[in-house]
Formats: C-alpha cells, sequence, structure tokens
C-alpha cells in the first residue's frame, strides 16, 4: 500500500505558463515505482563530444595502477572526482576495409559505431545512434525523450571530401540510418523546453516589463516578450505550499534547487541577451545597431570570440545536470564542438583546432593541441563534479548516471584504434570506477552494448560494430 505521505515523483511546481519539475526528495516515489515500494533512482546517459582526438602522451597515465595519484597533465582537472572515473584505453572504432575521408568517420561512427554506406557518401545512411536507441526504449518515461545539445548548428547540406555529405562531418545523433538530428545551441530554448511553456506572444497590457533584447533574439518585435516573467517568480507560491509539507533535510534541497534555478535562469539571459546583441552587430557590418532595432533569431552564427565556448559548454552542461535530476529526460548529448570550425581564443588559440591536430612534430603545435585538450577535460571535470555533488536516493546523481567523454578518433593523424574515452559515474552501481583499463581487445560497439545494457536498454545483438557486452565496465 502505498504510504500517504509519499509525494509522486512527477510533482511539479506550477505558475501561469510555467511547469518547474523537482529534483528526488525524501518524501517522493519514482512515477514506475516498483509494487514492493523500492525506490531505485534510473540510470541516465550522458555523451559528450571532443573531436580531433588528444595528444596522447599528456592525455594517457604513464602507470595505469595509480590512476587516480598521478593523473597525467591533461587529465590532471578530474583530480577530485578520479575515484568516480573509468579510464578506458584500447577501445577500437568501426572498420570495414573501404577508403574513407578520415574525419567523415569521427563524429559519425562514435555514436552509431558504424561507418557510412560507402556506396551512398553523397546521402545520410549510417545507423541509429545509441542514445537515438536508449531514448526509443527508456524515452517513453520522461517528457523529453533525449536532449541533442550543442555549440555549433549541424553543417547544411553539401559535399566535402570525396563527395562525402558535410553533415557527416558535424553530427552525432542519428534517430535512424537516414535521419540526422539537429542539435540545439541556443541554452534558452533548451531552458524554456525543459522548464516552461512562455510563448513569443505580445504582452498584455499592464503586463510586466521584460528585456527587449532577449526577446528580439526570439524573432519578436521591440515591445513585446518572450518571458511573462520569470518562472521562479510564478511558481513561489507553489514552493512555498511545498516547503511547509516536507521535512528539514527536503526543505534544505528544494532551497538549494531554487537558489541553483535563480542563478541557472540568470546566465541562461545573460547569454541570450550577449548571442542576440553579437548578431545585432554582425548584420549591421560590424557597426552597432541602430536605437530600437530588432535583433535577428539566435539561430544566426555568433562571431568568434564573441562568447566563451567554456561559459556556453558549462552552461549546457548545467542544463543537462537539471534535466537529470528533474526526470524530464534520460538522455543527452553535447556536441562541443566540430572538427572544422573551431578555434579556442579565451586560451589564446585563433587556429583551427584541426589543422593544429596535424602536429607535424611542431612544438608551437603540440603546446596549443595539448591546451586545447586540458580545456575540454576541465569542462567534463566541471559537469562531473557538480553531480557528484548533488544527493539523490541513498547516493549522488552522478552514482546514477553513466556520463561518456571521448572522442571518435585517436589523434590528428587519423587512427581509430585507441579512441581516448572516459566514463563517469556508477550506473546505479553497476561500473567500478577510479581505475585506468588497458584492453587487449574491444570496440566502440562493445562499449555502447555494454552501457545501454546498464540503463536498462537490452539489444538482440551487441551494438553497432561490437561483438560483445564489454566486461571490463564492472
Amino acid at each position: 500500500m502505498r504510504k500517504p505521505w509519499l509525494i509522486s515523483r512527477r510533482t511539479c511546481l506550477h505558475g501561469v505558463g510555467a511547469a518547474l519539475g523537482l529534483p528526488l526528495l525524501e518524501a517522493m516515489g519514482w512515477a514506475e515505482t516498483p509494487a514492493g515500494g523500492a525506490v531505485k533512482p534510473p540510470v541516465r546517459l550522458g555523451y559528450m563530444y571532443h573531436p580531433c582526438g588528444v595528444y596522447m602522451p599528456d592525455f594517457w597515465p604513464s602507470d595505469p595502477s595509480t590512476f587516480t595519484v598521478t593523473l597525467s597533465k591533461n587529465l590532471e582537472p578530474l583530480r577530485g572526482v578520479a575515484g568516480e572515473c573509468l579510464l578506458l584505453d584500447g577501445l577500437g572504432g568501426p572498420e570495414n576495409g573501404k577508403p574513407y575521408a578520415p574525419h567523415t568517420r569521427e563524429l559519425a561512427a562514435w555514436l552509431t559505431a558504424w561507418l557510412p554506406n560507402h556506396d551512398r557518401l553523397a546521402d545520410m545512411d549510417i545507423a541509429p545512434s545509441a542514445d537515438q536507441v536508449a531514448a526509443a526504449r527508456i524515452g517513453q518515461y520522461t517528457v523529453v525523450p533525449s536532449l541533442e545539445l550543442g555549440w555549433r548548428d549541424n553543417a547544411a547540406s553539401g559535399l566535402g571530401e570525396q563527395g562525402t555529405n558535410n553533415r557527416y562531418y558535424t553530427t552525432g545523433n542519428y534517430r535512424t540510418a537516414t535521419q540526422p538530428l539537429p542539435v540545439e545551441t541556443n541554452p534558452a530554448n533548451v531552458f524554456k523546453r525543459l522548464f516552461s511553456s512562455r510563448q513569443s506572444t505580445p504582452r498584455r497590457r499592464g503586463g510586466p516589463a521584460v528585456d527587449a533584447a532577449a526577446f528580439a533574439a526570439n524573432g519578436g518585435a521591440p515591445g513585446e516578450e518572450s518571458l511573462d516573467r520569470s518562472m521562479l517568480d510564478l511558481i513561489l507560491g507553489g514552493a512555498k505550499d511545498l516547503r511547509g509539507r516536507v521535512g528539514s533535510a527536503d526543505q534544505r534541497r528544494l532551497d538549494d534547487y531554487l537558489d541553483t534555478m535563480r542563478s541557472l535562469e540568470q546566465r541562461v539571459t545573460a547569454i541570450e541577451r550577449q548571442q542576440a546583441e553579437a548578431a545585432a552587430h554582425a548584420r549591421a557590418g560590424g557597426k552597432a545597431p541602430a536605437t530600437g532595432a530588432s535583433s535577428p533569431p539566435i539561430a544566426v552564427k555568433i562571431p568568434g570570440g564573441a562568447l566563451k565556448w567554456s561559459d556556453h559548454v558549462r552552461l549546457m552542461g548545467d542544463l543537462m545536470i537539471l534535466a537529470f535530476q528533474t526526470d524530464l529526460t534520460r538522455v543527452c548529448t553535447l556536441i562541443g564542438a566540430h572538427v572544422h570550425s573551431d578555434t579556442y581564443p579565451e586560451i589564446g588559440i585563433t587556429d583551427s583546432h584541426h589543422e593544429l591536430s596535424h602536429l607535424d612534430n611542431n612544438p608551437e603545435k603540440i603546446a596549443k593541441v595539448t591546451r586545447i585538450d586540458h580545456l575540454a577535460v576541465e569542462q567534463f571535470a566541471y559537469i562531473v563534479g557538480r553531480m557528484h555533488t548533488l544527493k539523490e536516493g541513498a547516493g549522488t546523481l552522478l552514482d546514477n548516471c553513466i556520463m561518456m567523454w571521448g572522442s571518435g578518433m585517436d589523434h590528428g593523424g587519423h587512427e581509430f584504434r585507441r579512441l581516448p574515452t572516459i566514463l563517469a559515474g556508477r550506473g546505479g552501481g553497476t561500473i567500478r570506477t577510479g581505475r585506468h583499463v588497458k584492453l587487449k581487445s574491444g570496440t566502440i560497439g562493445d562499449l555502447h552494448t555494454a552501457t545501454l545494457a546498464r540503463a536498462g536498454v537490452t539489444l538482440p545483438k551487441p551494438f553497432g560494430c561490437g561483438t560483445r557486452l564489454l566486461p571490463e565496465l564492472s
């Protein structure tokens, strides 16, 4: 019999046009709680991509037996959470003996564990990606089956090397073999999708004042609004009521959560304004827009350096965390960069990452690539570190996640036999972390087979190029 004080896991705080999901409180149970009443949080799957491989001497630890103590130079950002990570050394990518433009297979094969149809390279024909296989099975339990986040939009149509469709270079998510998915690059759009139903509609007479730049960025005219009010202001009454119904531990957790949401909402608004101003500046040919002029949609590409890459990635990571924490989704991908398009002026690097990755034994190139790798691992460490601080059930949010960081290429020399791969999180107690494992054999398909199984997604056969369920995770 259900305990009368137990609040539904699907409890939300509601306001006009807003619905805010909540983290797991002690007074809650999951929507699909077993008949026996045991509350076991589900396993979430997160994927974070890094292009062009890594500079291996600064990435792989010299002594696997002391992984958590003697971290390599570019894994040093993981020091605070190394005990929650599993470093896999020796994963291979898919092979079929046919020639491909090297970077065609880098991102496209990372989540599909498969290669594009060699006879139809101008078209999109590969395989469903692991995240979408998971979404089809466990997405039924959540409001959002999966989230696909990114820093830059996927490439438009057109052909690249060897007549290959340009989408292969910038797309990691495939609903079906022929249906690539776009990424959402605007944090404000993600925020609205997850936590409210705010509309870009003219405000009613006497409505509250809003940020005109933020609304114009969504295509509205000056004087209209995209946010009726701060979402948290709309639901504060419900929060006060809930706070009076739960214990002191849940009250503290609720207060911390609402503080985090307020901070996140402010960061989203700030970046939305910055994106709108940068886009308007670009449309004006580098000149400041006239007073009162409306800004173009956020989809306009922002000039390089106008927004810090790390700020954007961390904000997207925080949105991923909140989506997991509130069980709005259990599957999320963050494509942090593309192989041919990204520079990192925030650390003084304006050269193309791709061009730098062809090291040519050049000390200057090596130094820059290793700084890029270090910056990327820092963002992963930040996201994982935050998950590790959030209590959920008897453990932490990270305990109930499998966060995968990696690349579909070894290094800039176009090798695919030692894919840099980090797993963070214990997958609900099914992954033994704090280790550096040197595999004798194994492919990215074997890894996806194993992680999908730990999230409750059983398959009739190994995933992609896989031949087994990788046993080294346990």
